[in-house]
């Protein structure tokens, strides 16, 4: 079993991000640290958070749930240069998904809005500095992915294909906003041993980072704190992969 903690393991300086990756394969930042690593403020952080509140409904879902909304966008990321690529069909293997996988998956683009606020890029080139120093200097193919898991159903489910990896090189997990819910814990294990953690991402921006090659994650479902009042958990997931884009 994993450890438990309620709080996550932050890191006390940026420094600390690429030791912790090569180590046990996870680092998380709260909000402050965030800012610092990727040069963006509060305010233009701030400023994303509205666009969550116009996402369509996930229509994939194979187990009939209607908890997930999403949106998705597709990147290359060179150095500082930041460069959209044209929408395409989300793909994973069955490998990776078994829920999923297999399957060519369109989702609504995400808002040019969103796209092209200040802190966007300033996020992406962050994350592909950190992909370049673990893995080596080169272009990332960067997908993203804005969700809201809610309770319509009673319950949601962040991962309904369970703790899995995403066939990538680096997954960013953003907490955007947790609003009237309870569970939603973070469970981090080894690929390939019994060793994992398990904590709760609460505060807006806080953000975690897998080395994808090297751990397995999972997010525990949500239910309402008020029955008689709809919850929800927004996430921005980010994920870069070298060579190119996964597809069938």
């Amino acid at each position: 079993m994993p450890t438990s903690s309620p709080l996550p393991p932050v890191l006390g300086d940026p420094e600390a991000l690429l030791p912790a990756l090569r180590g046990p394969g996870y680092a998380v930042l709260d909000a402050a640290l965030l800012r610092a690593w990727a040069g963006v403020d509060a305010a233009a952080l701030a400023a994303l958070a509205p666009y969550w509140d116009d996402l369509p409904a996930d229509t994939y879902l194979r187990d009939g749930g209607r908890y997930r909304r999403r949106r998705h966008g597709c990147f290359v990321v060179d150095g500082a240069a930041v460069r959209q690529s044209p929408h395409r069909a989300h793909w994973q293997p069955l490998a990776y998904n078994a829920l999923h996988g297999g399957l060519e998956r369109w989702f609504e683009p995400l808002p040019q809005a969103l796209v092209q606020a200040p802190a966007w890029p300033r996020l992406l080139q962050a994350l592909a500095g950190a992909a370049s120093a673990l893995k080596g200097p080169q272009p990332w193919y960067v997908e993203a992915h804005a969700f809201r898991i809610d309770t319509t159903d009673g319950i949601g489910r962040p991962t309904p294909e369970g703790a899995h990896r995403d066939g990538v090189d680096l997954v960013a997990v953003f907490l955007v906003a947790r609003e009237g819910v309870k569970g939603g814990e973070t469970r981090v294990f080894d690929a390939d041993g019994p060793q994992g953690l398990r904590f709760t991402l609460g505060e807006p921006w806080s953000l975690l980072l897998l080395d994808d090659e090297r751990v397995i994650h999972e997010s525990t479902p949500i239910q309402p704190l008020d029955p008689a009042r709809a919850g929800h958990r927004d996430t921005l997931v980010v994920t870069l992969r070298r060579g190119g884009f996964q597809g069938p």
